[in-house]
């Protein structure tokens, strides 16, 4: 049996996901990557699984392959997710929104439904949720994708409540600005209105402007591994410096400067 500690990552193709599974595997985790092909890469440091988090028997099957294997799983971090090119709340269908739900927060719950039994069974365990900064703070033209990692929050804090009479803990990683492909794979808006086309577009702009100088994807990473070796996990784990700092300012700033600040840095009027 292996005595490592077994991790299981979904969305680890490439950015927040990838570098986690990679720093995992040099700090001696066994790590599983997941992600809809599976295709495993040329010197990758983990092995790779098909696994669809909108789907609960591809997530059962997922669950069931590592636990075959290794009979454990010590540690979930669930990173699957996607998002909507900015735009305004109205321009996304209900259909849209349903979507958006069924990866970034259900896709959650399937995972987390899936390994907590085997948890419980081995008496341990932590899971590890990709949260953002949107989760605490608005993001105007981003509703959809601020409104699942504002869920993704409220079900880890009650999670972790939840659980830890079995030695499980729940943890929420709050990143901030981080340089992936994620920008790159954004959907449109599947009802766009002319009335938002402008600020749409400036918003666009700002945001890329700011992604020339986000983080990378290590340092959230490195926020994963802090989590998962804790001895004293905390609830939240801001990843970078930009993320404690809008972290502070949404605790102490009065809501109104805070709210002016936010118009600012995006240009809105």
């Amino acid at each position: 049996m292996n005595n490592k500690k077994i991790a299981l990552v979904t969305g680890a193709s490439s950015g927040i996901g990838a570098a986690t599974a990679r720093r995992l595997a040099q700090a001696g985790y066994t790590v599983y990557g997941t992600s809809r092909r599976g295709a495993q890469l040329p010197g990758q440091q983990y092995a790779m699984l098909a696994l669809d988090v909108t789907s609960e028997e591809s997530v059962a099957a997922a669950v069931a392959e590592v636990m075959q294997r290794e009979g454990r799983i010590d540690l979930l971090v669930n990173n699957a997710g996607f998002g909507v090119a900015p735009a305004g709340a109205e321009e996304s269908s209900i259909a849209q929104a349903r979507a958006i739900f069924e990866t970034n927060f259900f896709g959650v719950v399937r995972m987390t439904l899936a390994v907590l039994p085997h948890m419980r069974a081995q008496g341990g365990g932590r899971i590890l949720n990709i949260g953002s900064v949107v989760g605490f703070l608005p993001m105007p033209y981003g509703a959809l994708y601020s409104a699942t990692k504002h869920a993704i929050e409220g079900y880890t804090e009650s999670l972790d409540h939840e659980v830890r009479g079995w030695g499980i803990r729940a943890s929420v990683i709050e990143p901030a600005y981080t340089k992936t492909t994620f920008e790159a794979n954004l959907l449109a808006p599947d009802t766009p209105l002319s009335a938002y086309r402008q600020v749409s577009a400036a918003v666009t702009s700002r945001l890329q402007t700011l992604m020339a100088g986000a983080d990378d994807p290590a340092i959230v990473a490195d926020s994963v591994l802090a989590a998962a070796q804790a001895s004293e996990p905390k609830l939240r784990y801001t990843a970078g410096p930009l993320a404690a700092r809008l972290r502070l300012m949404r605790r102490f700033m009065p809501a109104s400067l805070l709210d002016a600040g936010l118009r600012k840095d995006l240009r809105l009027a």
